[in-house]
């Protein structure tokens, strides 16, 4: 027996935009809860982002399967009301405006917990409610940013992005668990809660192992792109056809058997310049210079396979290609309007089917209003 549709009987509303509760959104849907998800009148930017689903978002196809859309527009007395009797019946409130807007619109806890006491509501910000960053905006990679995130990804030279939306999917990731512990806690005691959660706050939890390291050490870590400040030999090496492979080699025993069974001087394993991983850092283009004259000369198939042999960590550095076509790789099958797409299934498998239809804006306009107009 596995995991199927847990949340069965849950009444989620969302009213999200983006990345970051559109992700929870997903997570609350694939574990069996009903999530109705709130458009503005011109609906969700994300279905904006691109055209290449068959003139549909593939960003917005990937994060709101198996919801349904209703469009609102909270500036008419007809749709606030609307969304009052919706928030009246929800188990759980899911919303990434901006900090004070619900409130203004008479949408905070404390009024919606009046009707509603069981209501769990989860509000994500970019940095928090309250203090002097409450009004900015916060984008996944502006957020990046203000965390250190990008100080401490690319290169010495220059800093990078991480190339995925990190900061909305972890946010996303940690409201969807926060919401079910608040579920178990409302089984206990009957009773909802407010949800506070900020993008930077995930974030910069996150980047506890740089800032320990920096406030610990008095050392500022240093950008190395895929190498390492602190283990050698670590990073992409070159294959005879041009791709790149990644090694990982983290002890002293590691090393002699890349030395022995890769590159075939096991002398080096004792070399006092490079016995200990300390030595190898000490003599680090040496070493890379070792480990590049054998890979060199080994296409990537027949390289990967010596060192699995040898039981060296490693991987191919894939690129999207490379991803798209991974034997490792699990596919859902997922429907857009008349479109058909494949995206990477979530990693948590369940024993139910997955929900695969991307609702158009307002798609269930009418029959949520037929259902909850009172």
């Amino acid at each position: 027996m596995g995991l199927n549709r847990e949340l069965d009987g849950i009444l989620v509303i969302s009213l999200e935009q983006a990345v970051a509760a559109p992700y929870c959104g997903l997570l609350l849907a694939d574990a069996g809860a009903r999530v109705i998800k709130v458009e503005r009148p011109e609906g969700d930017f994300a279905r904006g982002y691109n055209k290449a689903a068959g003139g549909h978002s593939t960003f917005f196809a990937w994060l709101n399967r198996g919801k349904e859309s209703i469009c609102l527009d909270l500036n008419t007395p007809e749709d606030e009301a609307l969304l009052r009797s919706l928030l009246r019946k929800a188990d759980v409130f899911v919303s990434n405006l901006a900090p004070g807007a619900l409130e203004k619109r008479g949408f905070g806890y404390d009024a919606l917990s009046a009707e509603n006491p069981g209501l769990i509501s989860c509000e994500l910000t970019g940095y928090g409610r309250s203090g002097a960053a409450a009004d900015k905006k916060a984008y996944d990679f502006l957020v990046q940013g203000e965390a250190g995130l990008c100080a401490v990804t690319g290169t010495e030279e220059q800093p990078s992005r991480v190339g995925v939306s990190i900061t909305d999917i972890s946010t996303g990731l940690t409201a969807f668990s926060a919401i079910l512990r608040a579920l178990i806690q409302r089984g206990r005691t009957g009773k909802g809660m407010e949800i506070p959660l900020s993008m930077f706050d995930v974030v910069a939890e996150w980047m506890n192992m740089p800032l320990l390291d920096y406030r610990y050490s008095g050392k500022p870590p240093i950008r190395r792109a895929l190498t390492h400040p602190h283990i050698a030999p670590y990073g992409a090496f070159n294959a005879a056809d041009g791709s790149q492979v990644l090694i990982s080699v983290q002890n002293d025993r590691e090393w002699a058997s890349l030395c022995t069974n890769v590159l075939g001087k096991p002398e080096l394993a004792s070399d006092p310049r490079f016995a200990h991983n300390p030595d190898r850092i000490a003599n680090l283009e040496t070493v890379e210079a070792e480990v590049n004259a054998v890979f060199s000369t080994m296409e990537r198939a027949e390289l990967m396979d010596t060192l699995g042999k040898a039981r060296i960590a490693c991987s191919q550095l894939s690129t999207v290609e490379d991803l798209s076509n991974h034997e490792l790789l699990r596919n859902l099958s997922i429907r857009f309007a008349e479109t058909d797409l494949e995206v990477a299934d979530l990693p948590v498998q369940i024993d139910a089917d997955r929900a695969t239809d991307v609702p158009l804006l307002n798609q269930h306009g009418a029959s949520i209003r037929a259902e909850f107009t009172e």
